[in-house]
């Protein structure tokens, strides 16, 4: 009966693993990289490589900005402060045309020059989530689906190792490449199944309103409502109001707002219907020191300054819902945690990429030529290396583009967009029509690529490794640079290794451990 079960639970781990795989490599991917999403936008948005600002400008300072959204009848206006992690003001508005987003030196005020690029944070993490599909929702969905079945394996994974601590334990470095894909998928299973479980626990928490909205239709009249008064923004159900109306002192109104903080700082400023006799003015408070999202939203009228509203206090399952999201999101700065999710979310790769390999290599002598194993090595390969490979070259056009790049009508941040979807589909193609030599031929172009991208930095903005290490505010450069310098090491040697088995008479181009890198 006991094995029966587990071999039952050995079925549901192998097939939950090979139909999503690939969907959770990419999902655990793009979220590792979000770990430094700050970072990564300045790598590529170098005008923003500024010193941190002893003092900041005031917010009056921004009038003019507030004025010219008026102007183009923005439904909203706002500005978010630096931080330790972007030394940049960051000011948006949007019309129903366009929304206009300026990135403005802390110290002079000056506009810096447009970056052109959505970065990070603007294509890398709402991917992680998303997977870029908003169609109904369809991407949340997809998404929701694999982080369920995340779980699944988790669970399945610990049934049917029996002896799951002492595998924890085993690493046989010269075993056969299927023992050694075993002994590595179990290391990084046992070590980082805590943060497996709790990081897609809390994903599924984040996103819950979409995926159970059954639940906020019964409380709710629309998710609009739900999400005004769950993130504490009941102040914006308001009309829209008669234009003409002045915006009171920003600085004033912030000054009143800290008041209410016990002196914290915000992070953001919102000006919502500006120049309306309805305009709100919305100051949301930094979540650097805690890791509950809890922004405790103040509120004021825009017209008259006078207090609308406060964000009321969590209640005990609101909070235990925003400690979640908090672990997730990582907002808090505490730099070592940041280096451990990332470490860790790259042991959720290595721990997803040898599963696939590893039933690549247990069906490759009794099903190689089979449709259905051609089908799944392509996905592998497309998924783990090319994905990899799509990434860098995301990176590599963001340095080779010039300012102001048009092509087909497709802007500069578009086509960034689309060099990282071409490489991905040409790496699933590479994996289908050449699938001999497809792991020691994308190793050796991520090895090139990172290479290149690091180049291509120091080429176009001056910033070689050596200049940013010896200035601070440059370390976020630095360790983009050293991390595409270590990636691009351990792929050429995992491309000279598979090459010297091939010489050697191995068949086939078998993966072998270092592959996952």
């Amino acid at each position: 009966m006991k094995q029966d079960f587990r071999r039952s639970m050995g079925w549901l781990h192998t097939w939950a693993g090979v139909v999503l795989g690939s969907i959770l490599f990419a999902i655990f991917w793009m979220g590792t990289l979000s770990v430094f999403d700050s970072e990564i936008d300045l790598w590529m948005k170098p005008a923003t490589r500024l010193a941190p600002a002893v003092s900041t400008l005031p917010l009056e300072s921004f009038r003019s900005s507030l004025e010219e959204a008026i102007s183009a009848k923005a439904a909203f206006w706002n500005v978010t402060l630096p931080s330790d992690r972007d030394a940049v003001f960051h000011t948006h508005y949007g019309t129903r045309k366009k929304t206009i987003i300026r990135d403005i030196d802390p110290v002079t005020g000056r506009e810096l020059p447009d970056a052109g690029t959505l970065g990070a944070t603007g294509f890398i993490f709402p991917f992680h989530y998303t997977l870029n599909t908003e169609l109904m929702n369809l991407g949340e969905c997809v998404v929701g689906l694999a982080s369920m079945a995340m779980l699944v394996l988790c669970v399945t994974g610990v049934i049917i190792h029996r002896k799951i601590f002492v595998d924890f334990f085993t690493f046989r470095p010269r075993a056969n490449p299927r023992r050694l894909l075993l002994d590595l998928h179990n290391i990084s299973g046992v070590f980082g199944l805590p943060f497996h479980i709790v990081l897609t626990f809390s994903g599924l928490v984040i996103l819950g309103a979409t995926y159970f909205p059954a639940g906020v239709s019964a409380v709710y009249p629309n998710t609009r409502a739900y999400f005004f008064d769950s993130n504490g923004l009941s102040f914006l159900s308001v009309k829209h109001g008669n234009p003409g109306a002045p915006v009171v002192s920003l600085d004033e109104t912030a000054m009143r707002a800290r008041s209410l903080w016990g002196g914290d700082e915000p992070h953001l400023v919102l000006v919502a219907n500006p120049g309306m006799t309805t305009s709100r003015i919305a100051f949301f408070r930094g979540n650097e020191r805690q890791v509950v999202v809890d922004r405790d939203v103040v509120a004021f009228d825009g017209p008259t300054g006078e207090l609308l509203s406060r964000s009321p206090r969590l209640t005990p399952i609101m909070r235990a819902q925003r400690f979640l999201s908090g672990v997730h999101l990582i907002e808090f700065h505490h730099w070592v945690l940041r280096w451990l999710y990332f470490v860790l979310g790259l042991g959720s790769c290595v721990l997803i990429a040898t599963g696939f390999l590893f039933w690549l290599e247990s069906r490759r002598k009794k099903q190689g030529e089979n449709f259905g194993f051609r089908l799944v090595e392509g996905l592998t390969a497309g998924s783990v290396t090319g994905i990899i490979l799509a990434t860098l070259a995301f990176f590599i056009a963001n340095r080779l583009l010039p300012p102001g790049a048009q092509v087909f009508g497709l802007e500069r941040a578009a086509l960034e967009v689309w060099a990282f979807y071409l490489v991905w589909i040409a790496a699933f193609l590479h994996g289908w029509m050449w699938p001999r030599r497809v792991w020691i031929g994308q190793s050796a172009a991520i090895s090139a690529l990172a290479l290149t991208a690091v180049v291509l930095n120091w080429i176009t903005t001056g910033d070689h490794p050596l200049h940013t290490l010896f200035h601070r505010y440059l370390w976020p450069v630095a360790g983009m640079d050293g991390v595409l310098l270590a990636g691009g090491a351990l792929a050429l040697l995992t491309a000279v290794k598979l090459s010297r088995r091939m010489q050697n008479g191995a068949v086939g181009s078998r993966p072998v451990a270092s592959e996952t890198a």
